[in-house]
């Protein structure tokens, strides 16, 4: 349990990089999948050859940003359709990983991670450690919801909402296209760089499937905790993704072959892109409502919030609607 909980605190960070380009950017970004392995394998080749953790951490996210940063210039300057673009790059990024790690697989056992410290006082798999994890996930949540408050932030959202509005008003939604592919896959570089150094190895495969982790944590979170806002937004992201590994967590528990791992995903993703539509959600009082129920319960016309059960006591007369008495 406590290890699902750290993963998915870990994933997190991928989750909010899938966050930006899906559901603020609206692009269907499929290089996460090759920028993933990109972390992994350059934090990993750089820690081998003795730098710090930390540093070749950060080394990792500059490589996912060049990664992203590709994809959007495919996509922009080269007139490529943005689903392709990703699938070009990503297709590019598996032989440059493998010239990366010069082999599929790079151990990391006997090296210092960011984790070492953690391991060396058996405080991995403990609360302290998760604790550890959520300030950090949470510091990049703060982080993108107050850059998507500030005017780039908001021109970003423009863009993905409206670019031929936005443009007119002489965005230049290029350059935020690209902003956003780089930030977002700097997230799952960072991601990827975390986990191989969580799990101890980085590998040439470990990021095939990754996008629909993504989008299943992604998904998973706004179903529950719905999107009105970008605070309850990036929150859902977050908190989906570990909702996600505790769920699988206890279909493993309960035997799941492992085989059946990609399956699974799917119809997790499946599941939580009917359940809204059926409406199963909204009898659900959750935090997905709380929002919606306040507002309507606001009389019109007043901004101050009553019981539903103090309106319905309220005379008619005292409203001035017709009471059926007067002739």
């Amino acid at each position: 349990m406590f290890g699902a909980l750290e993963l998915g605190l870990i994933y997190g960070a991928m989750a909010l990089g899938v966050y930006l380009t899906f559901k603020v950017l609206n692009f269907p970004d499929l290089t996460v999948d090759g920028s993933f392995t990109t972390g992994g394998a350059t934090a990993a080749s750089l820690i081998i050859a003795g730098v710090n953790p930390y540093l070749a951490t950060a080394a990792a996210i500059g490589a996912g940003l060049i990664a992203g940063y590709i994809t959007g210039l495919l996509h922009t300057k080269g007139g490529i359709d943005g689903l392709l673009a990703g699938i070009l790059t990503m297709i590019g990024l598996w032989s440059i990983n493998l010239r990366i790690m010069g082999k599929a697989n790079l151990p990391l056992l006997r090296e210092d991670t960011v984790f070492t410290f953690l391991r060396e006082n058996m405080w991995l798999g403990t609360w302290i450690s998760i604790a550890i994890l959520l300030v950090f996930t949470l510091i990049l949540k703060f982080a993108i919801d107050w850059f998507l408050t500030t005017d780039l932030g908001l021109a970003i959202q423009a863009t993905g909402n409206n670019r031929e509005m936005i443009r007119s008003l002489g965005v230049n939604t290029d350059n935020t296209t690209m902003l956003t592919l780089a930030l977002s896959n700097g997230f799952v570089a960072l991601c990827g760089a975390l986990v191989a150094q969580y799990q101890g190895f980085s590998d040439i495969s470990m990021g095939i499937g990754l996008i629909l982790v993504g989008l299943a944590s992604v998904i998973l979170g706004q179903a529950v905790f719905g999107s009105r806002n970008i605070f309850m937004s990036s929150l859902g992201a977050l908190l989906g993704s570990v909702i996600y590994r505790l769920i699988i967590f206890l279909a493993l528990r309960a035997g799941l072959d492992t085989n059946d791992m990609k399956l699974t995903t799917a119809l997790l993703v499946v599941i939580a892109l009917l359940l809204p539509r059926w409406g199963f959600l909204k009898r659900i009082p959750s935090l997905r409502g709380r929002g919606n129920r306040a507002a309507s319960s606001v009389p019109q016309g007043t901004t101050d919030t009553k019981d539903p059960a103090e309106i319905a006591d309220i005379p008619a007369a005292a409203t001035g609607a017709p009471t059926g008495k007067e002739g």
